[in-house]
């Protein structure tokens, strides 16, 4: 994501913009020291680089202690030669062991949930310290090594007191981290720990994403629900550069852009979906003698639209939703056959969806000055609640658990829910009630 001012964030322009766009979900920028962390290697490789390098400065620091230190090591330049080569040989058998148990956790989350649960795995800090450290040690224990000199050859006898008692402590870390990094995976892989922590990260995006419906109340006339071009205008269509997931879409940008070149910006895929190379990122409507779009005006739209590889939490709720959703369908395959995970999942999206039942549609247009700017793609409360229900109910037959879970849940999101997502609800109550006549009828027949 390109870095962008003050202005085209946003923050110089909402003052001059509709209401409607301050009801849009903001831009969460990563800096470039978030970004630098993200990746799973960071954290691990700085680790070993401080290492070596401490490995080759402190025996430097030894050398300049004349005298014998009482508080570190006391052994002579075979024992500490000794002490240095087993640590380093046991630490990279174990960093060995941790990179191994850390593959088979990887496949076990894989095969047992799904895939998009790993991301929170290989983000864990626990994981990424540990194999650091483990590394490190074997690295720092190296270094000091070549260090030790003996009474050999006329070569005068040093062992680095300091450096050595450092790797003895570095074992300790190390030991203690392996227990952290036992207790963190075991529970880690605990479907009630994933589970509770998609739902718990989906709640915070889908706060993040809807408005408090009180802030609606603050517009002179209701959003618009469908956009039709004025006449005499035409499209110029901005295609996509790349190949991925839309994970933001900058609306403040993209409406100051529009309201600075007199035209109307139409964002095709909404976030979330997966667009190709050469389809159809955006259209730019502008009068039709206005001239075409130049590469730096397609460059500046392009850019704030932002395509990855992966889907992100950023501006996208129906990402978590599709996560636990996915949770619940490999545990209802026949393969798996375990309803009552299902319904754990279950109880997550209850709590999910009694939110979403309870807000408004953003707007799919946003005007400036009475005249329709910016066009876009929301995610709908209706969408999420079919997201949420339909394959889940689709796996579901043959099982009386889950149909009444759905049933119940429905129920409850109903009582606080707005008018116009009732419907919606009560479309999948009549589907899960179906599901368990159908199931207690079959049931019956075979007994």
């Amino acid at each position: 994501m390109s870095t962008t001012d003050t202005n085209r964030d946003g923050a110089g322009a909402d003052d001059r913009h509709d209401p409607l766009i301050e009801l849009l979900p903001r831009v969460r920028r990563e800096s470039r020291w978030q970004r630098l962390w993200r990746p799973f290697w960071m954290l691990p490789t700085c680790i070993l680089a401080a290492a070596a390098v401490l490995g080759l400065v402190l025996p430097l620091l030894d050398r300049s202690f004349d005298q014998h230190l009482d508080l570190f090591y006391q052994g002579g330049p075979s024992g500490a030669r000794d002490l240095l080569g087993n640590i380093a040989g046991a630490m990279i058998s174990v960093t060995g062991l941790v990179f191994s148990i850390t593959m088979v956790v990887i496949q076990l989350a894989s095969s047992q949930f799904t895939p998009r649960a790993l991301d929170d795995f290989l983000a864990s800090r626990i994981t990424q310290t540990t194999l650091g450290v483990f590394a490190a040690s074997f690295v720092y224990s190296l270094a000091v090594h070549r260090s030790v000199r003996g009474d050999a050859d006329g070569i005068d006898a040093f062992v680095p007191q300091i450096s050595v008692t450092v790797a003895f402590l570095l074992v300790l870390a190390s030991v203690g981290l392996f227990m952290a990094f036992i207790h963190h995976i075991t529970d880690s892989i605990k479907v009630t720990t994933i589970v509770s922590h998609l739902g718990e990260t989906t709640m915070r995006v889908v706060d993040r994403y809807f408005p408090h419906p009180s802030r609606f109340d603050d517009l002179d006339d209701p959003p618009a629900d469908r956009f039709s071009p004025p006449a005499g205008m035409r499209a110029e269509e901005v295609l996509a550069e790349q190949h991925g997931n839309v994970t933001e879409v900058d609306h403040r940008r993209l409406l100051d852009w529009a309201v600075e070149h007199d035209a109307i910006v139409e964002v095709v895929p909404p976030v979330g979906e997966f667009v190709v190379e050469g389809a159809t990122a955006m259209r730019v409507w502008r009068d039709a003698g206005a001239d075409e779009l130049d590469d730096a005006e397609r460059r500046a739209l392009r850019a704030a639209v932002v395509v990855e590889q992966d889907r992100r939490f950023t501006q996208d709720p129906a990402f978590g939703i599709r996560k636990l959703v996915d949770i619940a369908e490999r545990a209802l395959s026949s393969g798996i056959n375990d309803p009552t995970t299902a319904v754990q999942v279950l109880d997550e999206l209850h709590r999910v969806l009694r939110t979403l039942v309870q807000q408004q549609d953003l707007p799919h247009s946003v005007p400036h000055e009475g005249v329709v700017r910016l066009v876009h793609r929301p995610q709908r409360v209706d969408e999420l609640i079919d997201l949420a229900l339909e394959e889940v109910l689709h796996y579901a037959g043959g099982t009386l658990q889950v149909p009444r879970k759905v049933i119940a849940m429905l129920q409850d999101a109903g009582a606080v829910a707005r008018d116009e997502h009732r419907e919606r609800l009560r479309h999948w109550e009549r589907i899960a009630g179906e599901l368990v006549a159908e199931t207690s009828k079959r049931d019956a027949a075979g007994a």
